[in-house]
């Protein structure tokens, strides 16, 4: 199958850093976050999200244009953080892999020297911080009790290992569209998404602010 060859990665000038926005679906990218950058989008889930990230910081690698920062943002479900509120990752765990029967941890990938949650360092002054759980599924109601950490999402632990393999710095911004009662359609998700990309907007000027008072050293 054929398929049209991307334009390359759109990096954003933020704090004096080359960032690179990162995005899973144009429905988490509203009015006020367009005014601030162009992200790039992955598509959904994590297949999705390391095929497509990966490739572009290789494009942008062999062009000499490796970002300082990749930031990953959009919604996420919780069943105990605030609607609506944005909270930054400080680690993020693989929900999907389980090799238990073979005598692995569940969440570790077996034979790669990782263990089942990985931190994520940088923080941004200013914004509620939450731990991560990365799935192919979406998570409602009683599959929540399964899960330790405190928010759900679906890409943001592939673009971790994206950025690994290329030593870029990861931050992860997220705002709870969902958690609180059962989904049941696609609405269920959208119905707060405006308020979630006025809030991560405020984020990203954090993030600003943080990046030129040195939130990244050298």
């Amino acid at each position: 199958m054929n398929q049209t060859p991307r334009a390359p990665a759109p990096l954003t000038t933020l704090g004096g850093r080359s960032v690179l926005f990162v995005m899973a679906a144009d429905a988490e990218y509203g009015p006020h976050l367009r005014e601030r950058f162009v992200p790039f989008m992955t598509g959904v889930g994590p297949v999705e999200a390391a095929v497509e990230l990966t490739a572009a910081l290789a494009e942008l690698a062999a062009r000499g244009q490796r970002p300082d920062l990749v930031v990953s943002l959009g919604s996420a479900g919780s069943r105990e953080l605030e609607q609506t509120e944005v909270y930054q990752a400080t680690s993020v765990a693989y929900r999907d892999m389980d090799a238990s029967p073979l005598g692995f941890q569940k969440g570790v990938t077996p034979f790669l020297d990782l263990p089942d949650i990985l931190p994520l360092p940088l923080r941004i002054p200013g914004i509620p911080e939450a731990s991560l759980s990365t799935g192919a599924n979406i998570v409602s109601g009683a599959a929540y009790v399964a899960i330790a950490a405190d928010m759900v999402d679906m890409e943001s632990y592939a673009c971790l290992r994206a950025c690994t393999r290329f030593g870029v710095p990861l931050v992860v911004l997220r705002g709870i569209s969902d958690g609180k009662a059962e989904l049941n359609h696609v609405d269920d998700w959208t119905e707060y998404l405006h308020v979630i990309d006025e809030r991560l907007a405020a984020a990203v000027d954090r993030l600003g602010e943080a990046l030129g008072e040195g939130l990244l050293p050298g």
